[in-house]
């Protein structure tokens, strides 16, 4: 197995209730507990196991390190907790749509239908809008995930439609997906 890659504990962005921050090993047994609970993954493919959290985890530093933003571990500041990753990233599957950036978020159970992942999304558009970092950002997942869904609108991103998502069979059950985009230009 891969060992993860190290990285500098900073803030990078901060709300009421949360600060998004560069990752730390620590994160990695909460984030492999997130990555493997079946409520939490229920509209992925699959859960990951604590070697595939490893990977993903070294994927998201990478991502960070090449283009200086990405998903960003959320951190609760009432407790110090790490309760997810909210942010970005670049997707290149085939689509009419990509090459692009997407908005994205993944947080424990335990801080669900609290407002979260609203507060964070919103905080990173108006962080990528301060430092022009691209002009417009995506966010899609599984038609039946409405969740999700509800972010997207609550951040004021525009229902583009609907697509299948190319690394699905066509009969999965998560193949079709909605597709939402924020310009950031536009919305200044």
């Amino acid at each position: 197995m891969r060992q993860p890659i190290a990285t500098q504990h900073y803030k990078i962005i901060e709300t009421e209730r949360l600060i998004l921050r560069a990752w730390q090993q620590e994160d990695i047994i909460p984030f492999s507990e997130i990555n493997n609970d079946k409520e939490v993954m229920e509209y992925m493919p699959k859960c990951l196991s604590y070697e595939e959290t490893v990977q993903f985890y070294n994927r998201i530093i990478c991502e960070h390190n090449k283009s200086g933003y990405g998903l960003y571990a959320a951190e609760a500041k009432n407790d110090g907790k790490f309760i997810g990753y909210v942010g970005f990233h670049y997707f290149d599957f085939e689509a009419v749509f990509s090459p692009g950036i997407e908005i994205g978020w993944r947080l424990a159970r335990k801080y669900w239908h609290q407002g979260y992942a609203t507060e964070a999304a919103k905080a990173c558009i108006d962080y990528a809008r301060k430092r022009r970092l691209f002009n417009e950002v995506y966010s899609f997942t599984a038609v039946c995930n409405h969740r999700s869904e509800h972010v997207m609108q609550k951040i004021g991103m525009e229902r583009q439609g609907l697509f299948s998502h190319p690394s699905l069979p066509e009969k999965h059950k998560l193949n079709l997906h909605v597709l939402y985009k924020y310009n950031l230009l536009q919305n200044d």
